[in-house]
């Protein structure tokens, strides 16, 4: 939207055309359900036991059958049972619940008992004759053999025989069922009845009144009325073939050999797998507790999938703790090594080859955080992290030439044999080879810092000197960053010549033309220097710098032939590094224009580029869209936010053997499917990367901040798109 149009939104509105921030668009942070992964791992005397199958009682106690005996979660482990005294020392063959009370059975091998009902549920058979058990709402008993069963109703017993094997026996209120290789059967009159007649059975489980089958090919449902097709086969899932189920208010659950499932209406599923959610993915067993929580049964795990009641702020405070107590180094955000994968104990911070950048995300939230709530704890976190961006000018000999980063002489980790220079401090070095991502970075942190922050004359005065070195570095250097070895850096070029090289559908013309006149924006309105305007309108009029900036997004298509120092920029599919970049600078270009014709231009700009990331449904550049040109995607803002993980550990994460996903043919910004997937469901990456990958191969051995979401959520606090819940 441009300039002139919001104009007249905001006429129509009543709101001045200077209100800062918009008004318009919001939603509530209302408390919404939050999945988190908790991982209840074995633990057991000797060698780990054989595990059989999971059941969850009244109370939501976790059992578990194995060969070893029962087990159960316990402070966050999957340990021996031994809270009954009498049953401590025995191995049931089976355990089950009792349906509608979730009361507990054990069958031995020639009794069964529950501890419910003050234990006066007991009967006593031939031992070794019966290795199931069921138990209906009324109390009645089932034992079912390998071909025999004895129903116990009362005092009264039944025996009798099936004709195949009983592969597993089930209740459903009153009614006793039993999977055989021909189906599943209903007891009636004194016999089985065959109610559903399908060979390829792998898992079936009742819901509200009816019946979940699954086979080879998916899955489907019965009613328990008449036993007639409910739901149709539903081939399009997630993975195939489900080998376990749960069912409790409305949601199916389904357990695979790769990972577990959910669905509420049976076409739009969540797909929890990897070392993100569960201890391993071959899955045993699912179930359900009464809070909607779930849990897979693993060979050393019950891994639970939780969810927790919360509002986006309470999940800022989350990230936020979590960046103050291990993510920052020196300043900047460091990236997290774990010794051991996912094991925060292990937890070492190391430099990254774009300290600035990130950097810029977290400080960038805290500026936004004092912005909305004039908290001092935000100002110092901000002025902080912009202390460590002075450094990266201090410490290296170069007059205006701004470091990626610095570590104690001996401890760098990124790049260890290149890059790297001696500090004019004996115990310092420092990375050079600085590219235009650290200049938006710089560019970004200074214009929102000056904007926002309330800074007195001392501290406008220091960012004002921070962007006048860098800038000046660059004039003089004919618009390129120059290295220690005098020679200009491989990605630091904003030269004339170097830019216009680019064909126009190369985005790298218009993404440095954009950068470096937002620089130079910022410059003239933080110094009042002449030299700052003049330049930027000699790039307009000589180089056609403002007619760059101007290129549609749909003209950027694949380039051959376009190589730089050996790298082919015109092919290879859409960079999302530019994306990020780009959207930074907006916010710059848009709020530091030279006069309003100008930023008109930019607003319609910035449209252009929102309208192409939709897909994407990134909150960060909706937010900034919304800041400057007045468009923004809100549902996409609300689900992007609330459906970010919590673990920000970088697992090896697969979808692209999923059943249940629209793909699309390869294309120029590879968006492999027709539909994001959930941020939870996806790769942990940072938004320089495509979130539409759909696999990718780590180790667990990284852990990200999480100012991913830290900038978005306060940046949508002060835009007032997020409405925070008022205390009572």
């Amino acid at each position: 939207m441009s300039k002139v149009k919001l104009l007249i939104v905001l006429i129509l509105l009543g709101i001045g055309l200077n209100a800062q921030p918009l008004l318009g668009q919001s939603f509530n942070d209302d408390p919404f359900l939050q999945p988190v992964s908790k991982k209840h791992l074995l633990k057991a005397d000797g060698n780990n036991p054989e595990v059989k199958k999971m059941i969850i009682d009244r109370d939501n106690t976790v059992l578990v059958l194995t060969d070893q005996g029962v087990f159960v979660v316990i402070e966050g482990q999957l340990v021996k049972d031994r809270r009954f005294r009498p049953l401590t020392n025995f191995i049931p063959v089976d355990i089950a619940l009792q349906d509608g009370t979730d009361a507990v059975y054990y069958l031995y091998e020639g009794r069964y008992l529950s501890n419910a009902y003050a234990g006066l549920p007991y009967g006593e058979f031939e031992e070794g004759a019966y290795n199931q058990i069921a138990v209906n709402q009324s109390g009645d008993v089932l034992l079912a053999g390998q071909n025999n069963y004895k129903l116990v109703k009362d005092d009264s017993e039944a025996l009798g025989n099936s004709s195949s094997e009983i592969l597993e026996v089930q209740v459903y209120n009153d009614d006793f069922f039993i999977h055989t290789a021909e189906g599943v059967s209903i007891y009636k009159d004194g016999n089985f009845e065959r109610v559903v007649n399908d060979r390829n059975i792998e898992a079936w489980t009742f819901g509200k009144r009816e019946l979940f089958i699954a086979n080879d090919d998916g899955y489907y449902s019965l009613s328990t009325s008449n036993w007639r097709e409910k739901l149709t086969l539903k081939t399009a899932i997630p993975i195939t073939p489900v080998t376990s189920m749960a069912f409790r208010d409305g949601t199916l659950w389904a357990g695979t050999h790769s990972g577990m499932f959910s669905t509420q209406d049976y076409e739009d599923y969540r797909y929890f797998a990897s070392r993100r959610w569960l201890a391993s993915d071959q899955v045993l067993d699912v179930g359900v507790d009464s809070k909607g929580n779930a849990f897979a049964l693993t060979k050393e795990s019950v891994s639970e999938v939780q969810y927790n009641a919360m509002t986006l702020h309470q999940k800022a405070q989350y990230f936020h703790e979590k960046v103050r107590k291990r993510h920052l180094r020196l300043g900047l955000i460091g990236i997290v090594r774990l010794s051991e994968p996912g094991d925060l104990t292990t937890t070492e911070m190391v430099d990254t080859d774009n300290d600035g950048l990130w950097s810029a995300f977290y400080a960038g939230s805290e500026v936004f955080r004092y912005a909305t709530t004039k908290e001092e704890e935000a100002r110092k976190n901000a002025m902080e992290t912009f202390m460590s961006f002075e450094r990266l000018l201090s410490i290296n000999q170069l007059e205006g030439f701004p470091s990626r980063t610095f570590a104690r002489k001996g401890y760098k980790v990124s790049h260890p044999d290149t890059r790297w220079n001696q500090s004019p401090e004996e115990h310092m070095e420092w990375k050079g080879h600085t590219s235009s991502d650290e200049f938006v970075s710089y560019i970004w942190f200074a214009g929102i810092l000056a904007k926002h922050l309330d800074l007195d004359s001392d501290e406008k005065a220091r960012v004002a000197a921070f962007i006048d070195d860098i800038m000046m570095h660059l004039i003089r250097n004919d618009y390129y960053f120059v290295d220690v070895d005098g020679e200009p850096t491989l990605w630091g070029r904003w030269n004339p010549e170097f830019l216009n090289w680019y064909p126009k559908t190369v985005v790298d013309r218009k993404l440095g033309s954009l950068t470096i006149t937002a620089g130079l924006q910022l410059a003239y309105e933080l110094t009042g220097k002449d030299i700052y305007k003049e330049e930027a309108y000699r790039l307009f009029e000589d180089h056609g710098y403002l007619e760059n900036i101007k290129i549609p997004m749909s003209n950027i298509r694949t380039t051959p032939g376009v190589i730089h120092e050996g790298y082919n920029m015109g092919e290879g599919g859409w960079n999302h590094s530019d994306d990020e970049m780009a959207f930074l600078t907006y916010y710059v270009l848009y709020h530091f224009a030279f006069n309003d014709e100008l930023q008109n231009t930019y607003a319609d700009v910035i449209s252009d580029h929102w309208e192409i990331e939709k897909p994407e449904r990134n909150s960060v550049w909706n937010l900034v869209s919304y800041g400057t040109s007045g468009d923004i995607d809100l549902p996409s803002v609300k689900w992007h936010l609330r459906e970010f993980q919590m673990d920000m550990v970088r697992w090896s994460i697969k979808n692209s053997h999923r059943g249940d996903l629209e793909f699309l043919e390869p294309n120029f910004r590879d968006q492999t499917t027709e539909v994001l997937l959930p941020p939870g469901e996806r790769s942990t990456i940072r938004y320089n990367a495509n979130p539409f990958d759909l696999d990718s191969n780590r180790g667990g051995n990284v852990e990200l901040a999480g100012d991913e979401f830290l900038l978005p959520y306060w940046m949508g606090r002060y835009l007032k798109v997020i409405n925070p819940i008022q205390a009572n």
